[in-house]
């Protein structure tokens, strides 16, 4: 039987890089939009594209971007039970359709759970992830923290590192330093409205369309995510497939595309937490909230708090009611 790591197999240094390079296809980009329905204009607007970034290919959606660099990590995190959180992540370069990305991931601290009786013992592993084009360009670069059980339900390991090293602070000179260098008025110039609907600190956005989610398991697969419990509903600690996080946060960006018509680009996220389970048919609705916004270099940068809420659908385990499902703080390119 080939087998996936449990937590006792984990050290710190840990390299999981042999995994296969991922060439975002056309085919890649219309499944995802697909699934999504996102409205980022240039992630689907080829001339409007070309005349902004003066690539001949389409942007490729950030969402499907971290998606394939999400699945390309999970060699480590194969019995996940669920992924907490996401911190830094940090979008270099962007990333266009004819792309490919190569990832590495790397074990920089684990943490056993507390030990509590009549619980399996399980602990926290924290991956840092690297994600390389061809051209040997960062283009992400971010940590994620997977829960993984134990081998020995009674497993006592010590391990208590100090997750502050997985940092959830990206410096504004650092996001500015790596603004792609496009001609924002060649997009102001086809949305002259663009320039009217500015944002104010302190606005708070909730999107009336809701989404159902569909499809789950096909994310996965198309995106190489190796996680058991997103496709065996016996691998989940819910008893039903648990659906992958990247999904919940897709529909967001969607969302996001929603209230700001005219975005142009995820930038970066400080933090995102999966604050509570999501599964097949639950219907996702979300709140934002613009906690800064700056000039920079012809256009905007602001800093968005985005939180999503699940109205449970037949297939949730009865015992998990409707709550707030993810947390998530982010920084998002605008016309200026």
């Amino acid at each position: 039987m080939i087998s996936a790591p449990y937590f006792e197999d984990f050290y710190i240094g840990q390299d999981f890089s042999d995994v296969p390079s991922v060439t975002i296809t056309d085919g890649m980009a219309a499944w995802h939009q697909s699934l999504f329905g996102d409205r980022s204009r240039l992630a689907i607007d080829l001339p409007l594209t070309q005349a902004v970034t003066g690539r001949p290919q389409l942007l490729a959606n950030a969402a499907l971007v971290c998606n394939i660099a999400i699945g390309q990590s999970t060699i480590p995190s194969q019995r996940v039970l669920g992924n907490l959180f996401y911190r830094g992540l940090h979008f270099k370069a962007p990333v266009f359709i004819g792309d490919t990305l190569t990832t590495s991931t790397k074990v920089v601290a684990l943490k056993q759970n507390t030990i509590k009786k009549g619980r399996a013992a399980s602990g926290m592993v924290g991956l840092e992830i690297h994600v390389l084009n061809q051209d040997q360009q960062t283009v992400l670069h971010f940590w994620r923290c997977p829960m993984i059980p134990c081998r020995d339900p009674d497993a006592d390991t010590g391990h208590c590192d100090d997750f502050s090293v997985m940092p959830e602070i990206l410096l504004d000179a650092d996001i500015e330093r790596n603004l792609p260098a496009w001609d924002f008025s060649a997009y102001t110039a086809r949305y002259p409205h663009a320039l009217e609907a500015r944002l104010l600190a302190g606005d708070h956005l909730m999107v009336e369309a809701a989404d159902t989610v569909t499809s789950a398991p096909e994310l996965v697969r198309m995106t190489l995510n190796l996680a058991m419990t997103h496709t065996d509903a016996s691998r989940s600690v819910y008893g039903k497939r648990l659906v992958y996080g990247g999904h919940t946060i897709a529909v967001a960006s969607k969302h996001l595309t929603l209230a700001l018509p005219h975005l142009l680009q995820i930038l970066a996220w400080y933090r995102c937490d999966h604050v509570g389970p999501v599964f097949e048919e639950d219907i996702l609705k979300t709140s934002i909230k613009v906690d800064e916004v700056n000039t920079v270099m012809g256009a905007q940068v602001a800093k968005l708090s985005v939180e999503v809420f699940a109205e449970r659908g037949p297939e949730a385990p009865s015992q998990v009611e409707s709550s707030k499902v993810l947390a998530w703080s982010l920084a998002v390119l605008l016309p200026g």
